[in-house]
């Protein structure tokens, strides 16, 4: 399943470990860049995989508030 259709040409590749975004490379799937820092795939900004990750990010938050 390609991840980023619909989000263009354009946009942002990002590591949900060291918050780094570097500019998406037009065909080369983010899930396939390493992040420079510390080596981890990297998600497609905006992406399901990265709304689905931000929701998971958001529960684990409030539960450990509650």
């Amino acid at each position: 399943m390609n991840d980023c259709i619909g989000l263009g040409k354009q946009g942002y590749c990002i590591c949900v470990r060291c918050n780094i975004k570097v500019e998406h490379e037009h065909q080369i799937p983010c899930k396939e860049t390493l992040c420079p820092q510390c080596g981890k795939k990297m998600l497609r900004e905006n992406s399901y995989h990265h709304q689905q990750y931000l929701i998971s990010k958001e529960i684990k938050k409030k539960n450990n508030n509650d």
